[in-house]
Order: structure tokens, then C-alpha cells, then sequence
């Protein structure tokens, strides 16, 4: 198989930043909407903050700098542009892992847990190699040229590029769509994969295991059913027409601003106060990963893909030692048990903090769990 990467140098023109600005000047926002804070959507305080900073305080040329210290690459794999950060560790017994984020999230996720597993303080502490590629469609990825880009095949994508770069053995880790196509890299490439880390672990019970539910198991279920009745009208439109939304979110900075904020305020694990979970400058970098180059429509299109063409496949019977990170304000949790029935589950950890955006949110606690899954991902716990 013939694999060739180029490097990649980010350098968005200045015209770019300046569109941008004029649009967000212009920003015309709807009235407030009454009752309950939230019951309607966005909430106009939150927006506006988050636009004023966007517009007067964030500096992306900052972030651009520090994303070219990635040593970002391209290739191109089964037809699609692949966009990817491959950082190694210094350290020669270093262990490659492949990082993989979800919507509405970017490589900018990762920025914060990248120092600690290349290099860790203790010395008895794993290390890797670090491979972290943009989801086909995805930001620098994006956007997609071909049909049926969804998480199954994005693995067998994953399986490739990790065979190109030479990592014959190598781990896996990842949230939201990262979990559900680090689970199909399980099933599809046990030779090489050793073993997968998540932090959304997608497992529903059985109806023979609804029988007998623990407590923490029946809480769990109720916050499931709570969010696909409550929480997934986003799912919907992405899953059938994600090119009519993405004609308004691609025209629009401050109607993606709404899209995504809306869903860092309702997943994460804050309180009242988001931006003490989520760095105000890490989120304008996650929304300019889509605004500058015009993917939040072929971002959405992997829901499509998922719902249309997988017929929602979930891996299971994989394999492969597994490591499930539950926080509380997952939007998916899964109880072992649960889990232990798609998957080989040898590692198990639940946290009293965190939420959705686990490598942005708890940085310590998701290293700290990497690291003790990876340095024996066979061995349990």
C-alpha cells in the first residue's frame, strides 16, 4: 500500500478574519425567549458573552501558532483528505495512541492532555506517541468528497493511517464519535489495535439485564431516556438534511456560535459558570476549526451517514481490552454490565466530575486513566 504524508502549515489569510469580524458585528440576535432559562434553547447572556469575547479578545493567529507546533500532516485515505497532528514522545519505550474527537469538538479538545502523555513527570508512568487526526469533515479534514463517510468506515481510515505511519501496535482512545469509531476500530483491526480507551461508553441494556437494574443502572436509564426525548432534535436534522442547516451555519458565525454553544452548556459538567469548565479561548478555537473552513455542514454529514447508511451500527463483540471513563454529566453512560456485553471490558473508572468534553474539562483525570488502562490494558481492574 503506497502512503505518503505531506506537512501541513496553517496560515488563514487576514481577509478571512476580517469577514469574519464584520459578520459578527452585524450580528442581529432573535428577542429573548420566556419561562424556564434554557427551556427554548441558547440563552441570549451566555451568547452574547461568548460572541463578545469571539469578536474583541480571541486572537487566532495565537491559536494558529500553536496548532503548526503540532507537526500537522495530510494525506489522503480511501479518496478523503486526512489532516492530522502526529506529536512523539521523547521517551523510547513511548506507545503510539491515536486520539479521536466528536462533534462539536476538533483536535482543539486534546490541546491540554498532549504534554502529560508525551512526557510524564514519573518515569514509571506510560508514554506515547501521539496521532490525532481531524474526522473526515471535520474542520482541517474537511470537507468530505465522497458518500458514506461514517464512523465504521472512518475506522478501517484509522486502521490505515496507523499502517502507514509504521505503528504496528498501537492504542486507541476517544469520546462522542470518537468512542463509537474507536469501538469499530476494536472490531476491525484486533491485530494491531491492543486495546481502547473511552469516554462515552454507548451500550444500552438488554431487556434480560432491565429485569434486574441496580439503582445507579435504573438513574442511568432515566437520564438516557431523558435525553433522547429532550436532547437529540439536533440528531434529527443532522441525520436527514445536514446540507439545509449548513447553509445557514456556514453563512452565519453567530448562528454557529448558537449551534455549538448550546450543546458545551448542556453536556458539560459547570454549574452555572461554563466558561470555568471550558477555556473561553479553546472554545472560539473549536468554532474557528469549523467557521474558516466552511465544514460545519460536512461535519454534520456524518450523523447522516450513521443514520442512513449504518443503520446506527454499534460495535460489539469486540474484542479487544477495554477501558470505560464514565463521568457524571456524560450524555451516554453505561453501567459495566452494560458495557461488558458489546465489549471486552478490562478496565473500569467513575468519576465524581466531568462531563462530555472530558480531555477539555478534566484533562488530569483522563490522562491519569489513560495511563493506568494502557500500562497494562490486559491486566483489569
Amino acid at each position: 500500500m503506497s502512503f505518503e504524508t505531506r506537512p501541513v502549515s496553517l496560515a488563514f489569510d487576514d481577509e478571512a478574519i476580517t469577514d469574519l469580524h464584520a459578520r459578527l458585528d452585524r450580528a442581529r440576535l432573535p428577542s429573548a425567549a420566556p419561562g424556564a432559562p434554557w427551556a427554548y434553547g441558547i440563552e441570549l447572556d451566555l451568547l452574547t458573552e461568548a460572541l463578545d469575547h469571539w469578536r474583541h479578545h480571541y486572537d487566532w493567529r495565537t491559536a494558529e501558532a500553536e496548532l503548526n507546533s503540532w507537526n500537522l500532516h495530510e494525506c489522503e485515505i480511501q479518496g478523503e483528505r486526512i489532516v492530522f497532528a502526529h506529536l512523539r514522545s521523547e521517551r523510547d519505550d513511548a506507545m503510539p495512541l491515536l486520539l479521536t474527537h466528536g462533534w462539536p469538538g476538533s483536535i482543539i479538545e486534546f490541546a491540554d492532555v498532549i504534554a502529560d502523555l508525551r512526557a510524564p513527570e514519573q518515569d514509571d508512568d506510560p508514554a506515547f506517541h501521539l496521532v490525532i487526526p481531524c474526522l473526515p469533515g471535520f474542520g482541517l479534514s474537511g470537507p468530505t468528497v465522497t458518500t458514506g463517510v461514517g464512523p465504521s468506515r472512518i475506522a478501517t481510515m484509522w486502521a490505515e493511517l496507523m499502517a502507514g505511519l509504521g505503528y504496528d501496535r498501537y492504542g486507541a482512545q476517544g469520546g462522542d464519535w470518537g468512542a463509537i469509531i474507536t469501538g469499530h476500530l476494536g472490531l476491525a483491526d484486533p491485530e494491531h489495535c491492543l486495546g481502547i480507551h473511552i469516554n462515552m461508553v454507548t451500550a444500552p441494556p438488554s431487556e434480560e439485564m432491565m429485569a434486574d437494574m441496580t439503582e445507579a443502572e435504573q438513574a442511568a436509564l432515566g437520564e438516557l431516556l431523558h435525553f433522547q426525548t429532550h436532547e437529540t432534535g439536533y440528531q434529527a436534522i443532522q441525520g436527514t438534511k445536514p446540507q439545509t442547516l449548513a447553509v445557514g451555519l456556514t453563512d452565519s458565525p453567530v448562528g454557529l456560535c448558537a449551534w455549538i454553544l448550546e450543546k458545551f452548556w448542556t453536556w458539560s459538567d459547570h454549574g452555572d459558570d461554563l466558561w470555568a469548565d471550558v477555556d473561553k479561548d479553546r472554545f472560539c478555537t473549536n468554532l474557528m476549526l469549523y467557521w474558516l473552513t466552511d465544514t460545519v455542514g460536512s461535519a454534520a454529514r456524518i450523523y447522516h451517514e450513521f443514520q442512513q447508511h449504518e443503520q446506527r451500527a454499534l460495535a460489539t463483540g469486540v474484542e479487544v481490552p477495554t477501558a470505560g471513563a464514565i463521568f457524571p454529566r456524560e450524555i451516554y453512560k453505561a453501567s459495566r454490565r452494560w458495557a461488558s456485553a458489546r465489549f471486552n471490558v478490562t478496565h473500569w473508572s467513575e468519576f465524581d466530575r466531568g462531563g462530555h468534553f472530558a480531555a477539555l474539562e478534566e484533562p488530569d483525570l483522563l490522562v491519569a486513566d489513560i495511563r493506568s488502562f494502557f500500562a497494562d490494558p490486559a491486566g483489569g481492574n
